[in-house]
């Protein structure tokens, strides 16, 4: 059931409400939604308020024989308005199981709008990606931007380098192949045409972290390792053709320009039908197993690597080779070596690698962004369960959120918890003219026939996030006289989801037609507030 407003409270500093906990911001109008206000109201539906105003409008029409000749009334200017179907008959109607939550709030004033569970902490999936934007902006800054480095250890001698090559990341999520072949082609052009010492590789400017979400399927590629030095987020590219007497398989570091195959990752094709894939650690070597009855007559996906300095060093040993530089077999530095730059690529600005990231929602970008973000504060992170923590005690300070509680950056992990009124508190506090509104993506109003409105006059601003029956959308809405509005959306199934067996976890029954539920009630709510709150 959606809370009724109560409208009027106003404080001159921050305080609480006694009745529902939420915060006004100072010198803003606040509404706060209380049980005792709900079960006044709840009895008054927009049915019986229509039908009152119909009931009065006949008996007047009853009372004399009209003056002129009957003709259709104009409809009122807020028709539109009265017709707009309530909250709770918009929920009801989407038929899903779990729990709802939701605040819409003007985002220039602060004042609270609508509110539906707006204290309940659900799982906000990749919304958390705009926080972490947020997190990461304030922090770094705009133009802040990763480098990745080869360092010499010795001096550069008729074009031999007399010491150690030491490549060095810097974090950077957005480092592919192509960028290595690059660096590969300025450390030539630098002069070094042979290596005397060894090729070392260090990874220690993040956590090393083995996957995101230990509880996700083994071979999905949104779930990767993190490092210091990272490629192609990560991600193998695994290629199989059907051959006369088996199948022809290929594991590779491809980009545009390049594709060089790799030794970090094999795949061995297994006649089975079921497990599609397994994973089990050689040494330095990931080791795949497909199910042969899964691959029909060829295709291709990307596999989750869990040894990406490895991966990444071995790439760029073979990417020097083509230049004509032989390196030694990597070997990992625990500690930076001392040296001279002889070579650095560096990553294009954070806000366009943000841009991206709440584009595509990749989570590896998340959460080396957020875990840098951590480090530059100065916080001892050690795991991305200790920096989401730093995280969340962030947005406490900054912007008055109570209840969100972060294990990562990306929102992979099912333990992150936010309200949809922390949300839009926070929304509020950035502003619809912070830094956060123009990195955003566009989502659009959809036709009867589920077609974008890409040319209506309410413009949508908002990042998505979905897990297994888990749905949440969070943003700002322009209307077409100019009211921004601040809104989030959570929705969530957390019994279902904990009932989900580990071999259905990529795809279990029912999650599909479920989140489309979901998400088709979370544009008719935005449909609602444009209505009613903008002009």
């Amino acid at each position: 059931m959606a809370l009724t407003p109560r409208i009027g409270l106003r404080w001159a500093d921050p305080a609480l409400c006694g009745d529902c906990g939420a915060t006004a911001l100072a010198g803003r109008a606040a509404i706060c939604f209380t049980p005792a206000m709900t079960n006044r109201f709840q009895n008054v539906s927009r049915r019986w308020f229509l039908g009152a105003l119909m009931a009065g409008g006949a008996q007047a029409a009853l009372a004399a024989p009209p003056a002129v000749s009957l003709r259709p009334a104009p409809r009122p200017a807020d028709y539109r308005k009265l017709a707009a179907p309530g909250a709770d008959e918009l929920i009801a109607r989407a038929g899903l199981s779990g729990e709802v939550g939701f605040a819409v709030a003007d985002a220039t004033t602060g004042r609270m709008l609508e509110a539906h569970n707006p204290l309940l902490g659900l799982p906000p999936a990749s919304v958390t990606k705009a926080m972490t934007a947020l997190y990461a902006l304030e922090t770094l800054g705009a133009d802040y931007r990763f480098g990745t480095r080869l360092l010499g250890t010795g001096p550069v001698v008729g074009g031999e380098l007399k010491g150690d090559l030491v490549l060095a990341g810097g974090g950077d999520p957005t480092l592919n192949t192509d960028m290595l072949g690059d660096l590969a082609a300025k450390l030539k052009a630098a002069g070094v045409h042979a290596v005397r010492g060894r090729f070392l590789y260090h990874a220690g400017a993040l956590p090393e972290v083995p996957a995101i979400d230990p509880g996700q399927p083994a071979h999905v590629g949104y779930n990767p390792a993190i490092s210091g030095l990272n490629l192609n987020f990560n991600r193998v590219h695994f290629e199989w053709q059907q051959a006369s007497g088996g199948y022809t398989v290929t594991m590779d570091a491809r980009a545009e320009r390049y594709r060089p195959a790799v030794s970090v990752a094999e795949m061995e094709v297994v006649r089975r039908d079921l497990p599609v894939y397994t994973y089990s650690s050689k040494g330095e070597v990931d080791h795949w197993t497909v199910a042969s009855g899964a691959l029909g007559k060829g295709g291709a996906r990307w596999l989750p690597v869990r040894r990406p300095a490895l991966y990444a060093a071995e790439v760029f040993q073979t990417l020097a080779r083509s230049h004509g530089i032989e390196l030694a077999r990597p070997a990992a530095a625990q500690t930076l070596p001392q040296g001279t730059v002889l070579a650095e690529m560096e990553s294009a600005p954070l806000r366009e690698v943000l841009r991206e990231m709440l584009k595509y929602s990749t989570n590896i970008t998340a959460e080396a962004v957020g875990l840098t973000a951590s480090l530059a504060r100065g916080a001892q992170v050690t795991s991305l369960a200790a920096s989401g923590r730093e995280m969340s005690a962030w947005l406490a300070g900054r912007l008055g959120t109570r209840k969100a509680d972060f294990v990562d950056h990306s929102g992979l992990g099912e333990g992150s918890r936010m309200s949809a009124g922390d949300m839009v508190r926070a929304l509020v506090g950035v502003g619809p003219d912070g830094p956060l509104k123009p990195i955003l993506k566009d989502v659009y109003l959809r036709d009867d026939q589920g077609r974008a409105l890409k040319s209506h006059p309410v413009k949508i601003r908002a990042k998505t996030g979905t897990l297994n029956f888990v749905s949440a959308l969070a943003g700002y809405v322009t209307g077409a006289d100019g009211t921004e509005l601040a809104f989030a959306i959570f929705t969530a199934d957390n019994a279902r989801r904990a009932d989900i067996r580990p071999e259905d976890r990529e795809r279990p029954a029912g999650s599909r037609s479920w989140t489309g539920r979901s998400r088709a009630m979370q544009m008719e709510l935005v449909e609602r507030w444009a209505t009613l709150y903008c002009g």
